[in-house]
Formats: C-alpha cells, structure tokens, sequence
C-alpha cells in the first residue's frame, strides 16, 4: 500500500536498501495505545522484528497471523513490534489490534522515526508498506524486507521469515540465504 506525504519519502535505488543492512538501528521511545513508552533499547539481547504498517494494508493485516506463530514459538528470544504512521489514529490501531488478535506493541509515530529506517528525504514522497527490519541482539539491522506488491514472500508465508529468524539464532546472518559455494578445486 503507497502513502503519500510531504514528510516520508523513499528512493527507488537499490543501493539505499543495501544501506540499510549492517548498520545500527535508529534508537526510539514511542507510546503504544495505552501511552506506555517501548524504547528499542529495552529490547537489546532479542532479535526485533519492526514492522512499519498501516492498518488499513490487506498484506499487514494477514501477515499478522505469521508474526503471532513467531511470538508463539520464541517468546523470550525475539520481540515484534509494528510502528504507525498517521493517518492511523488510536481508532484505527485499536481495531486493528482487536480484529486480527495482535498481541505484539503497535506504536505510534509521527514520521520521525520511520524516516530514520527507510531513510526517507524531501525529494521523493512515497513510502511502501510493509517494510519489516529485523534488528539482532546487538542492535544492527540484520535485514529489510519491503513489500514490492507480492514479489516479496516475507510477508505472506512463515517459512522464508522462521528460516532467517532460526538463522539468526544460531549465530547466522539475516537475510536470504546465500548461494552454495562450488566445492574447492585441487591443483
């Protein structure tokens, strides 16, 4: 789903998204639908999936069901949380949270912080959604995954995401697997 405004904004090249892996996430403190503040930090030691939504995106509400059996399997090692941006209002997010049973924080932004992770500028003002980052224990962003209208399987099936969450918690990187390497040649 494409939002568009004069404070978000997301360039097209590829090389922004590869910009994206391997560095430290942006810090934040953001309320939730009680006003209780999740600060990214509080979450060091668990790998964090953050996903950036919009209640009313078809493929962020199915893809909570995906998120809920992650939760399930590791509630002590990886922590999920989606961040708004208007036009969602606690309305929104409140019925979001109740008619697909989210049991993760959905936080409320203003622009700021997913302008940080997507690094968003002036000139282009359109955004995708989703764009789920998957932060490991140290903080790094481990990988980005932005819905591309159905190219992208992160979003719609749990294997792809449990494989790289099950990578990464036994020490490997995020991210699709790389390609076999062909077997050493003797000279």
């Amino acid at each position: 789903m494409r939002v568009v405004g004069a404070f978000l904004a997301l360039s097209l090249f590829s090389s922004v998204f590869a910009q994206q892996v391997g560095r430290r996430a942006p810090g934040f403190a953001l309320p939730d639908l009680n006003i209780n503040y999740h600060d990214l930090y509080d979450y060091r030691g668990k790998i964090v999936m953050l996903d950036f939504i919009q209640t009313a995106c078809p493929v962020c509400q199915t893809s909570q069901r995906i998120y809920e059996r992650i939760r399930l399997k590791y509630p002590d090692k990886v922590a999920i949380i989606a961040i708004v941006i208007p036009p969602d209002t606690q309305q929104t997010v409140r019925k979001f949270v109740t008619d697909f049973a989210v049991k993760t924080p959905v936080l409320f932004d203003c622009g700021q912080v997913t302008g940080s992770y997507l690094k968003l500028t002036p000139q282009s003002p359109t955004a995708t959604f989703p764009n789920l980052f998957i932060i490991d224990p140290q903080g790094i962003i481990r990988a980005h995954h932005e819905y591309k209208g159905g190219e992208e399987k992160y979003f719609e099936q749990l294997d792809p995401l449990m494989q790289e969450i099950e990578g990464m918690l036994k020490g490997a990187p995020a991210g699709p697997a790389a390609p076999p390497k062909p077997p050493a040649t003797k000279k």
